[in-house]
């Protein structure tokens, strides 16, 4: 009864329901998020722990790794495309709201209603109508439609996510599209066009183009966006590296490919890119043009680069950390040296699934985030288990706590894990 008061009180001081899918605590009526209030429904699953990284833009903080990776992927665009006065072309944009609207997080992007990506289980609604954005393509759209046709977009993404040391609810990304005319595209050759002419659409494969643009424009665009990602990656890992481009799906860019890179003995997905669906310009009444459009995580590419072996060190602000990437030649080859190797501490947790309700194992990890925090270094489950006569099912799962910055005592740890056991129970599991 105490637990339950307490939670209750917590929840009416913070404005934020911590626990998605628990119903026997009743939700505000609304939520205040970067200091505007929104009505909440049964889509509300924003957690107070979430909500607390907004606006701490790590990425923008004078050397800080991710933001040294920012700008030396800014610096290559800059240099890369220039006008005739040897003046960027590309504009940047570091500072829009997080907050975005379901239209922009997946209408604009031709999203489909039933895909997986739309589901609470993987994104933080703020209702039914607000979110905190899943991916920066969701101002893509809106940028556009002011005019713009050379830009990047970077900012903080917010995914619900398994717990391990290359994965953080909140992320960073860079996107990037360019628009081209015909005259840009092909000069002064008037015979060829971007748009297939009336009724002429030849069969391609999927992959191949689409329907609408001409094979010779699409086959330019290809060429120029491909040869500008080889050179960021060239940029980034050096002249000699190894790269592969693979076929791949998105709903909003067709075709679509992914750029490998083959790094510390392995081969490391990059980058997503691929030319835009032209019913994603035409929706905002572009029906001149043609783009393509890339994306990319700069945790991935600052945790090869600088060797950076747990994601939950970005945020640390831990001088023993930040001072290694304190320089002002921001093509310095870093290699991040550990402050201390402190010790883990590994509990197991095991409970029935409810019965009579479905069981999203997302929701125990967002449970567990909310109250170990950046204590939890890894959650995994480790046995699943049927019972052969009553056929309840049961969970398993190991967690693994280490602080970044010292040694964490058991009981400290234990003290952690309880409160974990208890407040999963609101899910409807039973702990064995």
């Amino acid at each position: 009864m105490n637990i339950l008061m307490n939670l209750t009180h917590a929840i009416s001081k913070l404005l934020f329901r911590n626990l998605s899918s628990a119903s026997a605590i009743e939700k505000p009526k609304e939520i205040s998020v970067l200091n505007n209030l929104y009505a909440t429904d049964c889509y509300t699953n924003v957690t107070e722990k979430i909500a607390s990284h907004l606006k701490k833009d790590i990425y923008l903080k004078p050397y800080h790794p991710l933001s040294l990776v920012r700008q030396r992927i800014i610096n290559y665009f800059y240099k890369s495309f220039v006008n005739r006065r040897e003046n960027p072309v590309f504009s940047i944009y570091e500072n829009l709201s997080p907050v975005v609207s379901v239209s922009q997080n997946f209408d604009s992007l031709l999203i489909p209603q039933d895909h997986p990506s739309r589901s609470k289980n993987d994104c933080y609604y703020i209702n039914q109508n607000y979110l905190l954005r899943a991916h920066m393509t969701a101002h893509q759209s809106e940028l556009m439609q002011a005019g713009l046709n050379n830009f990047l977009m970077i900012g903080d993404v917010y995914r619900r996510d398994e717990i391990d040391r290359t994965h953080y609810p909140v992320f960073h990304q860079v996107d990037a599209v360019r628009l081209k005319t015909k005259e840009e595209l092909f000069l002064k050759d008037e015979a060829l066009n971007v748009f297939e002419e009336g009724n002429n659409r030849a069969f391609t494969t999927a992959q191949e183009k689409q329907a609408c643009h001409t094979l010779e424009a699409v086959k330019l665009m290809e060429y120029e966006l491909k040869n500008t990602l080889v050179g960021l990656a060239k940029h980034l890992f050096g002249e000699d590296v190894e790269y592969r481009w693979v076929d791949t799906y998105f709903p909003f860019t067709q075709p679509s490919w992914e750029l490998e890179v083959y790094h510390a003995d392995d081969w490391l997905e990059l980058l997503g890119c691929g030319i835009v669906q032209q019913p994603i310009l035409n929706n905002i009444g572009i029906n001149d043009r043609i783009g393509w459009a890339f994306g990319l995580g700069l945790e991935r590419i600052a945790m090869c680069l600088y060797k950076i072996p747990d994601i939950r060190l970005f945020w640390s602000n831990d001088s023993g950390f930040l001072n290694q990437f304190k320089t002002d030649d921001i093509n310095k080859n870093i290699v991040y040296q550990p402050i201390s190797q402190y010790p883990q501490c590994t509990n197991d947790i095991s409970f029935w699934l409810p019965q009579d309700q479905e069981f999203f194992s997302n929701d125990f990890y967002e449970i567990v985030r909310c109250v170990g925090g950046d204590l939890i270094e890894q959650v995994s489950l480790i046995d699943a288990f049927t019972h052969p006569k009553t056929g309840r099912k049961s969970h398993c799962y190991r967690i693994v706590y280490r602080h970044m910055e010292r040694t964490l005592t058991q009981s400290e740890v234990n003290a952690v894990h309880e409160k974990i056991e208890s407040e999963v129970k609101q899910l409807g599991v039973t702990i064995r």
